[in-house]
């Protein structure tokens, strides 16, 4: 926190519809500011396939600078296809971002909101209320860039360390502690395919060592196959689940679907010193410009920062806040808001305008 005690945000809103979403966003926590002591030094900065379309970069130095020196960054979404690097994959300074500042925990929340439809079948009466953590800088991820490819085969390495994976364990049983301590079971679930690979028979080694240090969470260890098998037959079972970066590449996704889709869905990279947030939706070209996206993955997102900030600075105005844009998201949707996606005729300002009015409501 800089020293007239604002938390400085950089706000990376990147390319397509991330910079629609970017603004509802920020119009809430500036909604948040001037009804709270909480301040925000806000500074943008360029990120993304237009960058890199322009200047051959996807992000300037000034850009890693700031998001180096800033408290949090608020990113929107980046990457267009039709924009490639030489060897034809995608600009994607998110993911360059977590190698840069060693962001290992990838949280991806998956909370199905009051008047949300699910394509579960009872999930409006059993509620989902869940979390997927994917390590995020190792894995097969770790290949970036690096696989090779010949005429006759294409080689990729899954890399998975002791240094990384402990501290994703003990990221992941802090969190579902904290969850336990705010009502939910407490239970953490190790997602793997430990009875194929060496490498994740290491990884649920690993588990089982962090899992005996903390013995008020209740362990659990499934395959990949099985879990999401068991994901769309009854996800309310889940509460925190932890993995490899492929597998939560993949989970995250199917558990955004769960909930109303991609649009519904925020996370966080996260690391020992810097986090960025996001929602987990792409640019979507083919809508942008249309006033069609849904800003609530965004705002949710920026329900997260303040989340991990208010942990990080023992700030518990902070925290106040996020439960406070949660539980405006909630009303608004309760009260019919449909985005454009799920059948409604909802777009960006809508949905942003619905949650402000929400966040100003009286509660009680």
């Amino acid at each position: 926190m800089s020293a007239n005690n604002a938390f400085h945000i950089a706000v990376l809103s990147g390319d397509g519809i991330g910079p629609e979403v970017m603004a509802p966003a920020l119009e809430v926590l500036r909604k948040i500011e001037a009804t709270s002591d909480l301040k925000f030094r806000f500074t943008d900065a360029p990120a993304g396939a237009n960058n890199y379309a322009a200047t051959g970069k996807s992000m300037p130095e000034s850009t890693v600078r700031l998001c180096d020196e800033a408290d949090a960054i608020l990113l929107g979404a980046c990457g267009l296809p039709s924009v490639r690097y030489p060897d034809n994959t995608e600009i994607m300074p998110q993911v360059e971002l977590r190698f840069q500042f060693d962001l290992y925990a990838g949280v991806r929340p998956a909370r199905l909101i009051p008047g949300v439809p699910s394509p579960i079948v009872g999930a409006d009466r059993r509620g989902i209320d869940l979390i997927v953590i994917r390590e995020s800088t190792e894995g097969l991820f770790a290949s970036m860039g690096k696989g090779v490819v010949t005429d006759t085969e294409a080689r990729e390495t899954l890399v998975i360390t002791r240094k990384t994976s402990e501290r994703l364990f003990e990221f992941s049983f802090r969190l579902a502690e904290r969850r336990k301590a705010r009502g939910r079971p407490g239970r953490l679930t190790c997602v793997d395919k430990a009875n194929v690979f060496k490498a994740f028979a290491f990884f649920r080694e690993m588990f089982d060592e962090a899992a005996s240090r903390h013995p008020g969470v209740k362990a659990d260890r499934l395959y990949v196959d099985a879990c999401s098998a068991l994901l769309v037959k009854r996800p309310w079972d889940f509460d925190v689940m932890v993995m490899e970066n492929m597998f939560g590449d993949i989970l995250s996704d199917m558990t955004a679907g769960l909930i109303g889709g991609m649009g519904m869905a925020p996370s966080a990279d996260i690391g020992d010193t810097h986090a960025v947030f996001q929602p987990c939706h792409g640019t979507a070209p083919d809508i942008m410009g249309k006033g069609l996206a849904n800003p609530t993955a965004m705002i949710l997102s920026a329900a997260m920062m303040l989340d991990w900030l208010a942990d990080k600075h023992g700030h518990a105005g902070a925290a106040q806040a996020a439960r406070a844009i949660e539980a405006a998201v909630d009303r608004a949707f309760a009260a019919g808001l449909r985005p454009c996606e799920l059948g409604g005729g909802d777009g960006t300002a809508a949905i942003g305008d619905a949650v402000l009015r929400a966040l100003s409501a009286p509660t009680g």
